[in-house]
């Protein structure tokens, strides 16, 4: 389904004011002068206004004019529930893993409208980019891309990453990089370089499934810090567990943290380094989601505040471009060696017609220009996302208000049977992310994840009001 004029007006005013240029009270544009400056009907700017009233972002005062909406009590706070005391999960926990997987892992895909997959759809990828530098490199290349590559990459790749992180607020040496088949290979290694079996692990709860899978083939002990809010990772918890727990590894996603889509800010992950040095455990930062902002700064790296070598920062361009393209890379800080090890233990290199594709692709603007049109797409999808759950949902249905990525995070009602609803869903053909998979508590039974990198169809668009109304139908049972 095409974006209406009045969603891209609506999502332009929205990321100003997620992004903190609109203050919460400030007196937004009236009805006449926004229709001078997008050249709109006024009918046009109303209906703009309206999405932005329904998705609690502005309110309308008579008389007066409409004003960015104050901020909500526990709105974003209350959809994580901080343990009331530390637990660590290890191998009593494992058993449930293949069951948790084997839940976001359908055999007929084709028949769903998935809401529920953290890649691309179809339409997002730029196919004809991607194609057409494959197809040159292949031509230039020729047999060069049956032989082996170096085990940690290719040196022109990795000085393109570099340059591309430079741009962002990076601060990468192309020494310490290396090349890896993935983001979860990345995470593997930088795990596997400082830790060892039995080990504590500090992470962000809720947490991606595919990070969990990682810590437990490692034998690792999970300790689960809650994402609290807009804030992100939980530090004055984090610092309590330290009293107690030996942690030997932090791991978190600060930018766009999946599935909430929450910012850390730069004061926090300046704490955060604090807390480390300090103790000298090891940071993990997955920076999967950083290119994918909703406003006109890309967020900076943890790494880039430190000056010690604790940071290790992984990332892959499997989110960005196609899922199909495994290949990631690893900033190993002061742990190169051992992290190159691990490497070329694995065996494994990225398809060398992958590495001279994506240094074709780094070494022009193709990726730049694709990023930028790429993030204004994710920032509509999110915010019509956001619109229809706010429309068809039950009113207390919560929900996160991401600043970047391409997932929201939802809290349903205690009283609405959650496997009832799951059921349903597939059977009106949409699947969504069960909260229960992005951590081994029981905490996050009510939640669910909506990934938005889907383009909307008038299918997708049915599906989500039913599965909606269908939740509003269990509390009136």
């Amino acid at each position: 389904m095409n974006q209406y004029r009045y969603e891209e007006i609506s999502a332009k005013i929205a990321i100003n004011i997620t992004e903190g240029r609109l203050k919460p009270g400030h007196k937004l544009s009236s009805v006449r002068s926004l229709k001078q400056q997008y050249k709109a009907s006024l009918s046009t700017i109303n209906k703009a206004y309206e999405l932005l009233i329904i998705l609690g972002l502005v309110e309308c005062v008579p008389k007066s004019g409409y004003y960015v909406a104050l901020p909500k009590a526990n709105t974003n706070a209350a959809l994580v529930i901080p343990p009331s005391h530390t637990r660590l999960r290890d191998e009593l926990f494992r058993n449930n893993l293949l069951a948790i997987t084997a839940s976001v892992n359908p055999r007929h895909r084709h028949s769903l409208s998935e809401f529920n997959v953290a890649a691309p759809d179809n339409l997002f990828i730029p196919q004809k980019m991607i194609l057409r530098n494959m197809q040159q490199v292949i031509r230039e290349n020729g047999t060069k891309l049956l032989r082996y590559y170096p085990s940690n990459g290719s040196e022109p790749l990795k000085e393109q990453i570099t340059r591309h992180s430079a741009l962002n607020q990076g601060t990468f040496d192309t020494e310490g990089l290396i090349i890896t088949d993935g983001a979860l290979q990345a995470f593997y290694i930088a795990l596997a370089a400082v830790t060892t079996a039995g080990d504590a692990v500090a992470i962000e709860s809720p947490c991606v499934f595919s990070m969990l899978q990682v810590l437990t083939t490692l034998k690792l002990r999970i300790v689960e810090i809650p994402v609290l809010g807009a804030d992100g990772f939980d530090l004055y918890f984090l610092e309590q567990t330290l009293k107690t727990v030996p942690i030997k590894a932090i791991a978190l996603t600060p930018n766009f943290h999946n599935p909430t889509g929450f910012l850390m800010s730069d004061e926090n992950k300046l704490r955060l380094l604090e807390i480390a040095r300090t103790r000298d455990i090891p940071i993990i930062e997955n920076d999967m989601y950083g290119d994918l902002n909703f406003g006109d700064h890309r967020p900076g790296n943890i790494s880039s505040m430190d000056d010690t070598g604790l940071v290790m920062t992984f990332s892959s361009f499997s989110k960005t471009l196609a899922s199909g393209i495994r290949l990631g890379w690893l900033f190993t800080g002061r742990f190169f060696k051992e992290a190159e090890q691990i490497k070329f233990s694995l065996g494994s290199t990225v398809a060398p017609v992958y590495q001279e594709t994506m240094l074709k692709i780094l070494s022009t603007n193709s990726y730049e220009r694709h990023i930028r049109s790429f993030r204004m797409k994710l920032a509509s999808q999110c915010y019509q996302t956001m619109e229809l759950i706010s429309m068809h949902f039950p009113e207390k249905t919560l929900i996160s208000t991401p600043k970047g990525g391409y997932s929201i995070w939802l809290k349903m009602e205690r009283d609405i049977d959650m496997a009832k609803f799951y059921d349903h869903c597939e059977e009106i053909g949409v699947r969504f992310t069960p909260g229960y998979t992005f951590s081994y508590s029981n905490a996050f039974e009510q939640y669910f994840r909506i990934v938005f990198a889907v383009k909307y169809t008038t299918f997708r668009e049915n599906v989500l009001k039913q599965a909606g109304l269908f939740a509003g139908n269990i509390l009136q049972e």
